[in-house]
């Protein structure tokens, strides 16, 4: 700690699992499997300005699991919470594909090659910039982050997708 200038304190510290990789927060809801939940869920997010971003459902006998992507997580976090939904959330790597038909190979073998696995992934349903975007679920996202910038594609982060 060190004294600024008219006697005010300044605080310079570090965090010991300090981040410095692009992520984007994923909100996993736990749905019974009935006919209209899906609707209630998005709902739920009418009239606010946040917007799913990125949808994906893994349904099963009696529940499913829709995964989103907000475009402002924060809110969304809050309006799941009135909502009493239950949900987890986690760190997905969402990487922008370029033109071209190679794109998604270059990626499947770049984390190959780093040894990293891809747990799941979807494409974002919007993106502001007008490309396409792929949504990992890996499991070491400050890795893939530095292996796809690496091989020159574009990782995007919340600020991307708040303009969505």
């Amino acid at each position: 700690m060190s004294l600024g200038e008219g006697g005010g304190s300044e605080l310079e510290f570090e965090t010991l699992e300090g981040r410095n990789w692009p992520s984007i927060t994923q909100f996993s809801v736990f749905l019974e499997n009935r006919v209209g939940q899906l609707l209630e869920l998005v709902r739920s997010f009418h009239g606010s300005k946040v917007k799913i971003v990125g949808l994906s459902i893994a349904d099963a006998a009696d529940c499913c699991i829709v995964r989103l992507v907000l475009s402002h997580p924060e809110q969304g976090r809050e309006l799941l919470e009135l909502a009493e939904l239950p949900f987890a959330e986690n760190d997905l790597v969402v990487v922008e594909l370029p033109h071209g038909p190679q794109s998604l190979v270059e990626i499947c073998s770049g984390l190959l090659q780093a040894e990293i696995n891809i747990h799941y992934a979807y494409p974002l349903i919007v993106h502001p910039l007008g490309r396409s975007a792929l949504a990992l679920h890996v499991d070491n996202i400050e890795a893939a982050s530095a292996t796809l910038r690496d091989k020159g594609f574009e990782i995007l982060c919340e600020a991307d997708l708040g303009g969505a």
